[in-house]
């Protein structure tokens, strides 16, 4: 299994976007989360510290500047989703990954304060 270190820039980006109001309450995570053809269009205009924001893990051991290096992605690259925050909340807990648990708990409860 691998294991992961937490991206706390990701963590700041996605609390940058709750206060800014980026974001969808209600998704179908299985629908909107991005896609390898999404995320190859999303890296080909934008930079790789950009794409990693969007995910709350770092793989520990897989080289910089590939996909494999990022886990827990959290967002559609525009808006964060309450079902991706819910999805990576579960994913860590089943996996004991209880860094990126708790920093994904902790900007859901965010949200939820925040969206009222």
């Amino acid at each position: 299994m691998a294991s992961y270190q937490l991206n706390k820039e990701a963590v700041e980006h996605a609390r940058r976007l709750i206060d800014a109001r980026q974001y969808v309450l209600n998704s179908d995570w299985g629908d909107v989360q991005p896609k390898a053809e999404t995320e190859n269009t999303y890296l080909d205009s934008h930079s790789w510290d950009e794409y990693a924001r969007w995910h709350l893990g770092l793989t520990e051991g897989a080289n910089d500047e590939t996909k494999a290096r990022y886990a827990f992605v959290y967002g559609d690259f525009r808006r964060i989703h309450r079902s991706g925050l819910i999805a990576c909340v579960y994913r860590a807990s089943e996996w004991r990954h209880k860094d990126v648990e708790l920093a994904a708990h902790d900007l859901l409860q965010h949200l939820d304060r925040t969206s009222g």
